[in-house]
């Protein structure tokens, strides 16, 4: 992470379950939102996906613009929104320490580390064992 001067961006990592989201903000005079070099409305289809990748900034209601970079990858389409999210308010507060106290209130702060068990040798699934029989 970088220190924040007048030009400089603040790179942060998000994450949910198994996507993993490299946000950069960068002071700029018209706000702009990129993820993986798409504009957030063409890479998220509907307005519940692009509501919960901008909220940090939204709900923070940071009175300055930024444009947005974002790298997102792994999981599904839901979680990367939420990585993206995590990321985000993480780069708010490490720009403007005011915010904190509301991102994590908000639960934007805390990494959802669900993920899907593993396998385990012997078994079909993560528990699922194959059908007993006595002989």
């Amino acid at each position: 992470m970088t220190t924040s001067t007048a030009n400089r961006y603040i790179e942060a990592v998000g994450r949910r379950k198994t996507a993993t989201a490299r946000v950069r903000i960068t002071p700029s005079t018209k706000a702009s939102f990129l993820v993986n070099d798409k504009d957030v409305t063409e890479y998220f289809d509907t307005k519940d996906l692009q509501a919960i990748a901008q909220e940090a900034i939204s709900k923070s209601e940071v009175g300055e613009k930024f444009a947005v970079t974002v790298h997102v990858g792994g999981g599904g389409i839901h979680a990367q929104a939420e990585a993206i999210r995590h990321g985000l308010s993480r780069t708010l507060v490490e720009r403007n320490e005011e915010v904190k106290n509301t991102l994590k209130k908000l639960g934007f702060l805390k990494r959802d580390a669900r993920m899907v068990e593993r396998k385990k040798f012997g078994l079909k699934k993560a528990r699922k064992a194959p059908t007993w029989s006595k002989r």
